[in-house]
């Protein structure tokens, strides 16, 4: 029986080799790195005392370094357990769990004709690149050297040009032999009932060809040259060979390229939006890029991308659009989320793609986008909490119920069970510092409890606890306005180029004073609504939501308390320098916070000496920190100024 060469793809690509040899061999732990799906074993053709059988998943193959046997899943099983080999691809097709085609004489003449329309999709693809470096390609050759696109690079992904004829490739085909039903059944013609003589699809086009995993030609997308044109770029049709939510553009090059690795360190791979932004990329250094093809990611895309990396990193643009996608990504991707399967997040500055970003600032500029990709449950928090005012026990309820429903979606136990835990921790976190404990609660030590330590043991860790607590860097406030929060809101009002120059933070910020969290929902709305370019604008934006009161408060605070860079009269600069360290201390006082109050309620419910030790090295990494408390309370002492007003 002959298999489709789809079918056989597919099993092969759901099943990773190293499940099916791992019954076989013992894999040798000093030199596998399971994560990254590289496995070493004894050869289990040959016998040997030291393992040269190497298995790699990601390119599904098996090579032994001291005999030289090598093929994929089918061989192993044919040549190693003696299947034939329709058993073999019966075994790894109940591995997959998909069925066994049964033998249709329909679907063979089908696979025929398939490779008979890639064989025509290749003559289409070199007509294009032909007509690029002709006469016809002029203006095509000038656009793409604007772009920055060298030579080179067009003819690595074997860029082309469709001229303005109705005809052209159709006749060019025509003369090749190719029938009329071949150029249909490919797309490159439109054709119907309406239509009473078919023409080009495409025309006056810069053409990109779509590979297909194995590297073949199966359709194309053209970018408009005129400007009137409505639809600026086009794919091909659905057709026997191409079903655009299953394609990624640059799929078998970008697996090539995290299979070698490579100067730049790849070791994902990068989703952007579009043709040019992974052509930038690759030119640039970042060969590991893909996209989708002119439409939100898929299921089937986001498996594709889970076959090449275990953690794959979405692009978006910065701007609400770009957020929007991100968003609609991570929904889609939070239920099918596993142990060593998941995504981040880049989100690139307002306005600037990552063609625009190697460009204009080089490729370190884009790797330090990449460095601070968020986490799946980043984005998520900062999605449900963003803008939100928490300051009544039904909105913390209400919050609190649409991450339950959030991490409930997640269908892998483990991993729903971690979320939800993630969860409960950043909510108590983000709501415990600001309602007062009741008498007899929370999470410090019992007085007179004993761990280990002899009578005085007790006493003396909840001391430790109760300096921490005291600190300025963990205590819970008891005015009405923190100091160091309160800071950096006047900053941000004061002078809102902070908020465009530090956005991510600004938007991340986790603030205990529900007064201060309301003016931090109205800078937000400030900058979705493109008003916060001025200090008066954002004040009015204040007044406007009936939040005068608080504001004024805030900034009579800063100013009795002599923090001169928060206020308007400091220069950009030393208002700039001074919130960066303030936002810097922020963060490391509620990690701090948090890694405090998870080590009281280990110790108190597992009173070890272990949990002993940690809480000891919190408190030294308290002690660390100490010298930077006078920066916390204040920015007086900066560069040697004080008292500047």
């Amino acid at each position: 029986m002959r298999f489709p060469t789809s079918f056989l793809d597919e099993i092969r690509d759901r099943v990773p080799i190293s499940s099916v040899i791992g019954t076989r061999v013992t894999w040798d732990r000093r030199k596998t790195n399971a994560a990254r799906g590289d496995w070493w074993a004894c050869c289990p053709f040959h016998g040997e005392k030291t393992p040269s059988f190497h298995c790699e998943d990601k390119k599904g193959r098996y090579h032994c370094f001291g005999c030289g046997v090598s093929g994929d899943h089918f061989r192993f099983l044919t040549e190693h357990d003696g299947m034939s080999f329709p058993e073999a691809v019966e075994r790894i097709a109940e591995m997959a769990g998909v069925p066994m085609p049964a033998r249709d004489p329909e679907a063979e003449r089908r696979e025929k004709v398939r490779t008979t329309l890639t064989d025509v999709m290749e003559m289409a693809a070199r007509y294009f690149q032909e007509r690029l470096q002709g006469q016809e390609g002029a203006d095509a050759r000038a656009y793409l050297r604007q772009r920055g696109i060298s030579s080179a690079t067009q003819q690595a992904f074997r860029l082309g040009y469709a001229t303005d004829s109705r005809n052209g490739l159709k006749e060019f085909l025509a003369g090749k032999g190719v029938t009329k039903e071949q150029i249909e059944a490919c797309g490159l013609v439109r054709h119907g009932p309406d239509v009473p003589v078919s023409y080009d699809w495409f025309r006056d086009r810069i053409m990109f060809p779509i590979p297909d995993s194995r590297g073949r030609i199966i359709a194309f997308g053209g970018r408009a040259m005129s400007a009137d044109i409505p639809a600026k770029y086009m794919n091909s049709p659905e057709t026997e060979l191409f079903h655009k939510g299953n394609v990624l553009y640059n799929f078998a090059r970008a697996r090539k390229a995290l299979q070698k690795g490579g100067p730049d360190g790849a070791r994902t791979v990068i989703a952007v939006e579009g043709y040019m932004d992974v052509i930038a990329l690759a030119q640039a250094g970042f060969e590991n890029a893909v996209a989708p093809l002119g439409t939100a990611l898929t299921e089937n895309q986001l498996e594709l991308l889970w076959r090449m990396s275990g953690e794959p990193v979405l692009c978006f643009d910065g701007d609400q659009a770009g957020l929007r996608a991100a968003w609609r990504a991570a929904d889609m991707a939070l239920p099918m989320i596993q142990a060593g399967r998941t995504v981040r997040f880049a989100l690139l500055p307002e306005g600037r793609d990552p063609d625009d970003v190697v460009r204009d600032s080089g490729p370190d500029a884009f790797a330090a986008i990449l460095a601070d990709a968020k986490p799946l449950a980043d984005l998520l928090w900062a999605r449900e909490t963003a803008g939100g005012v928490f300051d009544t026990p039904e909105r913390r309820a209400e919050l609190e119920k649409r991450l339950r429903e959030l991490t409930n979606r997640i269908r892998d136990e483990s991993v729903r069970r971690h979320y939800a835990q993630e969860m409960r921790e950043r909510a108590h976190s983000f709501f415990g510092s600001s309602r007062p404990q009741r008498q007899g609660q929370g999470g410090g030590f019992r007085q007179g409890s004993h761990y280990g330590g002899g009578p005085g043991a007790a006493a003396g860790r909840l001391a430790v606890s109760e300096s921490l607590t005291r600190s300025a860097l963990v205590r819970s406030t008891s005015a009405a306005l923190p100091l160091r929060e309160t800071s950096i809101i006047v900053a941000l009002v004061n002078h809102p180029a902070l908020i465009d120059e530090y956005f991510d933070a600004v938007a991340e910020l986790v603030l205990t004073s529900p007064e201060l969290r309301r003016l931090h929902a109205v800078l937000l709305d400030t900058v979705a609504h493109d008003e916060a370019h001025e200090r008066a604008s954002v004040i009015a934006a204040i007044e406007a939501a009936g939040l005068e009161g608080i504001w004024k408060n805030a900034e009579g605070l800063v100013r009795r308390t002599n923090l001169w860079t928060a206020l308007p009269e400091a220069a950009l600069e030393d208002a700039r320098e001074a919130f960066a360290q303030a936002v810097h201390l922020h963060r490391s006082a509620g990690a701090l916070h948090k890694e405090l109050k998870a080590a009281e309620l280990a110790l108190a419910s597992d009173p070890t000496e272990e949990n002993y030790r940690h809480l000891i090295e919190v408190q030294t990494q308290f002690r660390d920190v100490q010298a930077t408390e006078a920066l916390i309370e204040g920015f007086g002492v900066l560069s040697g100024r004080v008292g500047r007003s």
